[in-house]
C-alpha cells in the first residue's frame, strides 16, 4: 500500500482505493465474519458502510441524499443484471461507479469512455499488429480492453456515458451481458472468455443525452436503472458544499475565509435556478446550463482560490457572480435574458437587505446588463 501512495505522489486526482485506502483496510479488518459474495473483496454491508460512512470505523460518508438508492445499487450488483445510473449532469453518478467499484474490486480504473469514437475494439479487444503478423492471433499478440480484464479477473466495470456512442457499438454489450462470455473467433477451437464471479457492469448515462443514442431495448434488459437525482434540501446542499470545498482546498484550508451567508446565497442561487421556483414564492425559467452540487462546488472552489491568490483572502459574493458566468454561458443565448430577469427581479430585492447580495447584485449588473 505503501507503494502505491508513492506512485500516485504529485497526481492531481488519485483513484478512489488509493484516496481511501486507510478506510477500505479498516474495512477489511472489521469485516472479517460478514458473508461476502464469491468474487467480492468486501461483503455487501463493508460496500455500504465505505460509500455512506461509519462513525465507529471513522470512514467518511462520500455519497450524499439517497441511501436507498446506494442500497439498491448493491443489491444490483450482487446479482446478474448491469447497473445503469441516470441522472442529470454532475449529480455523481460517475463518482458513485468509482466508488463502487474501488470497494467491491479493489480496482476502479477498469473503465470505458462512452465518445462518439468509441469502437468494438474499446469494448472487446485489438491487436498488436506486429505480434499478430509474427505470430498469428495468440494470446500473447491480443490487446485486451478493460471489458476483457474485468471479465477475466472477476471484476466491477465501468461504462461512462453509454448514449454517447453509437448503437452498433452498444449493442455488442447485449450478448455478453447475457451470456458472460466473450468470443474470440480469430483464434484457434472457438476460443472465448467466461466471466468469473465479481463481474459486473456499471453504465453510466446522462438524462439530457438520452437522445443522443437511445439505448436499444434489448440493452436495456440487460440492466437495472437507478435515477441519481440533485440534493432538494438547501441546508444538506450548504453542508455537502462546506465539506467539499474542504476537501477540494486541501494545504489552503484554513487560510481562506469562507463567510457563511456567501455560501448560502451561492446554494439558493443554485437551488432557484435548478427548480425553476425562488423560496419568495416567485416562478422563473431555468437555464439550460447544469446547475448541479458539483458546479456549486467549482464555483466555490474557483472563488477561494480568487480570494487566496488574487483577494484578500475572504471568498466574496462579488467573485460568486463573475464565476458563474462560465457555468451558465455555456451555447443557449436564452440563457442570458433568464439570468438578466433572475438579477433584476430577484437578487435586485435582496440586495436591499443583504450585503453579500448587494455585492453578488453589483457584479452581476456589470455581466448581464
Amino acid at each position: 500500500m505503501a507503494k502505491a501512495k508513492k506512485m500516485t505522489e504529485g497526481v492531481l486526482r488519485e483513484s478512489a482505493e488509493v484516496r481511501f485506502a486507510d478506510e477500505l483496510e479498516r474495512l477489511t479488518q472489521a469485516d472479517k465474519c460478514n458473508p461476502k459474495p464469491q468474487g467480492w473483496l468486501r461483503s455487501p454491508r463493508a460496500v455500504r458502510q465505505f460509500i455512506l460512512g461509519d462513525e465507529a470505523l471513522q470512514i467518511t460518508p462520500k455519497f450524499f441524499g439517497d441511501d436507498a438508492l446506494v442500497d439498491r445499487a448493491i443489491v444490483t450488483l450482487l446479482g446478474k443484471q448491469g447497473l445503469m445510473l441516470v441522472g442529470e449532469p454532475g449529480t455523481a453518478k460517475s463518482m458513485l461507479s468509482e466508488l463502487l467499484a474501488a470497494a467491491i474490486s479493489g480496482d476502479s480504473g477498469l473503465t470505458i469512455q462512452g465518445t462518439a469514437g468509441t469502437t468494438e475494439d474499446h469494448i472487446k479487444y485489438s491487436w498488436n499488429y506486429a505480434l499478430l503478423l509474427a505470430e498469428g492471433p495468440t494470446e500473447k499478440a491480443l490487446v485486451s480492453s478493460p471489458l476483457y480484464q474485468g471479465m477475466q479477473q472477476g471484476k466491477i466495470v465501468r461504462f461512462e456515458e453509454i448514449t454517447r456512442c453509437p448503437p452498433e457499438i452498444q449493442d455488442v454489450l447485449v450478448s455478453m451481458m447475457s451470456e458472460k462470455q466473450m468470443m474470440i473467433p480469430e483464434m484457434k477451437d472457438n476460443a472465448r472468455i467466461s466471466a468469473k464471479s465479481g463481474f459486473n457492469l456499471i453504465g453510466t448515462a446522462n438524462l439530457r443525452d438520452r437522445g443522443v443514442h437511445e439505448m436499444s431495448s434489448a440493452l436495456k434488459r440487460r440492466f437495472n436503472f437507478e435515477t441519481v437525482k440533485p440534493i432538494q434540501d438547501p441546508t444538506f446542499e450548504i453542508e455537502l458544499l462546506n465539506k467539499q470545498l474542504t476537501v477540494e482546498l486541501g494545504e489552503l484550508d484554513g487560510k481562506v475565509t469562507v463567510p457563511t451567508d456567501v455560501i448560502e446565497l451561492l446554494v439558493t442561487t443554485f437551488q432557484e435556478l435548478r427548480s425553476g421556483n425562488t423560496k419568495d414564492g416567485g416562478s422563473i425559467k431555468t437555464p439550460d446550463a447544469v446547475m448541479s452540487t458539483a458546479e456549486a462546488v467549482n464555483i466555490a472552489y474557483a472563488c477561494a482560490l480568487e480570494a487566496h491568490y488574487l483577494g484578500n483572502g475572504t471568498l466574496n459574493a462579488g467573485a460568486v457572480a463573475r464565476q458563474l458566468i462560465g457555468v451558465v454561458l455555456k451555447d443557449n443565448a436564452d440563457d442570458i435574458k433568464r439570468m438578466r430577469y433572475y438579477i433584476d427581479n430577484v437578487a435586485r430585492e435582496r440586495a436591499k437587505q443583504s450585503e453579500a447580495w448587494k455585492a453578488f447584485f453589483d457584479a452581476s449588473r456589470e455581466f448581464w446588463q
